[in-house]
């Protein structure tokens, strides 16, 4: 199953690659109108282990229009956040939406599956925060059972 979600996520990338490259150009060519709408959103994180924060660096970084610019790290109450910097999204609901969804799909890969439930804002990510932690052997027991 792993491999049928890294094959989707490959190709999830490269598409995004692909639109975001001509959105790229397209702006260029905008007479009148604003080139870009430049913003840097705060994106708690859903990943859980340094593959996972790596890999979703890599993939928003790659992807044009956007950058990771900052990492913050997470603490036992709080999820590791991100700030990334987006040139071309109308809304900040709109950027976290797609960092969103990308995130979930990067999770389908390196989990197996999705994660139970999607995230559609910052409270809800940063309230179903919970880190088990290295050394807590039930919280470890759970996370094999899922």
């Amino acid at each position: 199953m792993r491999i049928i979600h890294g094959i989707s996520y490959v190709l999830y990338i490269l598409w995004a690659i692909i639109t975001g490259s001509a959105t790229v150009v397209g702006h260029l060519f905008r007479v009148g109108r604003p080139y870009a709408h430049p913003m840097i959103v705060e994106v708690p994180l859903r990943c859980r282990t340094d593959l996972e924060v790596t890999l979703f660096a890599s993939s928003i970084t790659i992807t044009p229009g956007t950058l990771v610019t900052a990492i913050a790290a997470g603490t036992a109450t709080t999820p590791p956040v991100f700030f990334v910097h987006c040139l071309f999204e109308d809304s900040e609901e709109d950027a976290l939406a797609g960092l969103y969804d990308m995130e979930s799909r990067l999770l389908a890969m390196t989990r197996g599956r999705a994660p139970q439930s999607s995230a559609s804002d910052v409270a809800e990510v940063e309230a179903a925060w919970v880190d088990p932690g290295p050394h807590n052997p039930s919280a470890e027991e759970e996370r094999r059972r899922r």
